[in-house]
């Protein structure tokens, strides 16, 4: 069966020129005057490029087959992450390119959802926020406002975020993976 650009949604995986890419939004447009088209945001999912394309109303397209698996964060080893499949148990190498700068935010045991396409690694998705330890904040005095009531603090990732004054050392913060910020205190 042949797919076309009726067969685009979210997160679709489509083979473009021997490269693959990820739809992030789409909208088929039908003007008033001319044939209708479909308009895209796509990211390369290798290099992470985001571009907008445009196709034609039922043109037809390769679409890829991404296999999701749900792993566990390991240990660092140089270059790579090392990942557990918790059903296998089989560890699998994650390049550090593919984690980029949520890696300060990646905790031994974090479950995160890898992509895989002819068993090669695509892309790690960290959970939207996760729980750290504190390990050094300096104490923050009340007197002191010259910003919005934030100081900066090192969780036990090695990552700064700016949590509120009266946040204090050892104590468990909830951190948004997607920017780094302060959610809120844990117990």
């Amino acid at each position: 069966m042949a797919q076309t650009t009726n067969d685009i949604k979210n997160g679709s995986i489509l083979n473009l020129d021997g490269q693959l890419w990820q739809v992030i939004k789409f909208q088929h447009v039908k003007p008033g005057k001319g044939p209708a088209f479909v308009r895209t945001t796509i990211k390369n999912v290798l290099s992470g490029k985001i571009v907008d394309k445009t196709f034609n109303a039922g043109m037809k397209m390769e679409f890829e087959t991404v296999d999701n698996r749900t792993l566990q964060y390991s240990y660092d080893d140089g270059d790579n992450f090392v990942f557990m499949d918790m059903t296998t148990y089989d560890q699998v190498m994650i390049p550090k390119t593919l984690v980029g700068d949520k890696a300060k935010y990646l905790l031994e045991g974090t479950d995160c959802i890898v992509s895989f396409h002819d068993g090669q690694p695509l892309s790690v998705e960290l959970p939207a926020s996760v729980v750290l330890t504190v390990t050094h904040t300096e104490p923050g005095l009340q007197g002191n406002r010259s910003n919005a009531g934030t100081k900066p603090a090192t969780v036990e990732t090695g990552a700064e975020i700016q949590v509120p004054l009266f946040i204090g050392e050892g104590e468990k913060v909830k951190v948004s993976t997607e920017d780094g910020s302060y959610l809120g205190r844990e117990n």
